[in-house]
């Protein structure tokens, strides 16, 4: 049966560097998809950037909604703008990060109901690629 999800009853995650808000997934009646609503704020001086994640067995698909930013993954950067589709391989290192003075909005997806038990954080590429 189709079922309506609103923003109201989104699951904010704790998440480092971005606000991401869960507004399908399996604890919420999804069997095979999540999806979720990202904002990363612009950079601010001084501030360390953030490390990248990995999604080891499944997919990422980001639509960019507002704002441009830059979606790293090992040793390629692509510029990202509102309007661009992201697709993440499974098992690749990625972070994507706002460059301008305003948020980054994402839409992202993933062919799977636990995001959370298939991804790793890494507090940098350092840690990452196992040299720390």
């Amino acid at each position: 049966m189709a079922r309506v999800f609103t923003p109201a009853g989104a699951r904010t995650l704790s998440l480092p560097g971005r606000l991401s808000r869960e507004i399908v997934a399996g604890d919420r009646g999804a069997e095979h998809v999540s999806f979720r609503l990202v904002e990363i704020a612009p950079p601010k001086s001084g501030e360390p950037r953030r490390g990248p994640h990995v999604h080891h067995s499944f997919e990422e698909c980001i639509y960019v909604l507002a704002g441009s930013g830059v979606t790293e993954t090992e040793g390629v950067e692509y510029a990202v703008e509102a309007g661009d589709t992201i697709l993440i391989p499974a098992g690749e290192l990625h972070v994507t990060r706002a460059t301008e003075d305003e948020p980054l909005r994402l839409l992202c997806f993933f062919p799977t109901a636990d995001v959370g038990a298939g991804t790793k954080e890494f507090s940098s590429w350092d840690e990452a690629r196992g040299r720390k």
